[in-house]
């Protein structure tokens, strides 16, 4: 069941490197067949994941200190390239489930897939994804705290301040991000005005 606001997240984190990783990285293309985004669960990052084990550097998210992580802190452009939903999904499905992502800007189609699913992505300046990315990476348990009412995001005694466009703050806030029950909480307006109009009434 999901949650029905996501004023704050609080989990250990894990940090991908570099700028511009593009939805076809997060989610490789041959998965984008699957039946179910079920079939996605340990899919993330798969490509990638498989060049570092060859070259004996095993990625992040082969890692096991960084396993349970639920907050991903990433660079620039996150989710850039094709539009595929399949990216958050796929991250939302990889073992603990990432439930927030840190970095300095997010594509703007990845950005809206994710707040369909009720994941905040949060922009900080790149001083403080580099120390976000220090403290998780020098303490794998620290627990990080993405808190959307003061718009920052605190690990251990330190914190720092983060963005996010006013809209999609108070979607996640309100407990209305989700536009599937958005559109059920209105089926009593939707069902009124579906009346008033003639091509749903035998208007020819």
């Amino acid at each position: 069941m999901r949650d029905t606001n996501r004023i704050l997240v609080a989990g250990k984190a894990v940090a991908v490197h570099g700028d511009d990783i593009d939805t076809d990285r997060i989610i490789p293309a041959r998965y984008l067949m699957c039946v179910t985004f079920e079939g996605l669960a340990g899919r993330a990052f798969e490509d990638d994941r498989a060049q570092l084990r060859q070259a004996g550097t095993p990625h992040p998210f082969d890692q096991p200190a960084f396993a349970q992580a639920q907050i991903l802190l990433v660079g620039k452009n996150f989710g850039c390239g094709s539009s595929r939903e399949h990216a958050p999904q796929a991250l939302a499905r990889w073992q603990a489930g990432i439930r927030a992502i840190v970095g300095e800007s997010f594509a703007a189609i990845f950005f809206g897939n994710c707040l369909t699913l009720g994941i905040p992505c949060v922009t900080a300046d790149a001083e403080s994804i580099s120390r976000l990315m220090r403290a998780c990476e020098s303490d794998p348990n620290l627990e990080f705290r993405v808190d959307l009412q003061q718009m920052r995001v605190y690990h251990g005694a330190d914190s720092v301040a983060v963005c996010m466009p006013e809209g999609p703050r108070r979607q996640l806030l309100e407990g209305r991000w989700d536009p599937t029950v958005e559109l059920l909480r209105a089926k009593d307006e939707i069902a009124a005005t579906a009346a008033k109009l003639p091509y749903f009434n035998g208007w020819t």
